[in-house]
């Protein structure tokens, strides 16, 4: 239970050192709604493998694939579906996924064993992002890092 609430509490920090209190930068006066584009970061090369397995995986259809990137007791969150926890669950989730898909990271955080990527996707490299997540990582026993929590929706 300790390494869990390790997790949120250093995506908790995170996110908000990152934001900071009050309306995003770029925020429309009107409507609250930020109207910048976020500017992509480049990652240490361990983080980069993170996204670019999941590109891989998700662009060959290939849910084992996809499921071997989480940590055992991961979980996926995605819209329109509960919680999928566990590789067998991912495994399932993902079972007719796949697609062209580039992943953007905008900002990232490690802090010991736990870290985050937020980003956005899209479905090639030089297309806008058409939707964003964010990635919870653990790094496993082998010390690659593993998705712990992948939380994702439109824009």
């Amino acid at each position: 239970m300790v390494k869990r609430r390790n997790l949120v509490g250093a995506i908790s920090f995170g996110i908000m050192t990152m934001l900071g209190i009050g309306a995003p930068s770029g925020a429309d006066a009107q409507s609250g709604q930020d109207t910048s584009s976020p500017t992509e970061v480049s990652m240490p090369d361990e983080l980069e493998m993170v996204l670019r397995g999941y590109e891989e995986a998700w662009q060959s259809r290939d849910p084992v694939a996809l499921a071997d990137l989480f940590t055992p007791d991961g979980f996926v969150l995605r819209p329109g579906a509960p919680p999928a926890q566990g590789r067998e669950a991912i495994l399932q989730a993902y079972a007719n996924a796949g697609g062209p898909l580039s992943l953007h990271a905008y900002a990232y955080q490690v802090e010991g064993d736990v870290g985050y990527i937020i980003g956005g996707w899209s479905s090639a490299p030089d297309r806008p992002a058409v939707g964003k997540f964010v990635l919870a990582l653990r790094r496993g026993e082998s010390g690659a890092w593993l998705i712990a929590a992948d939380i994702d929706n439109g824009n």
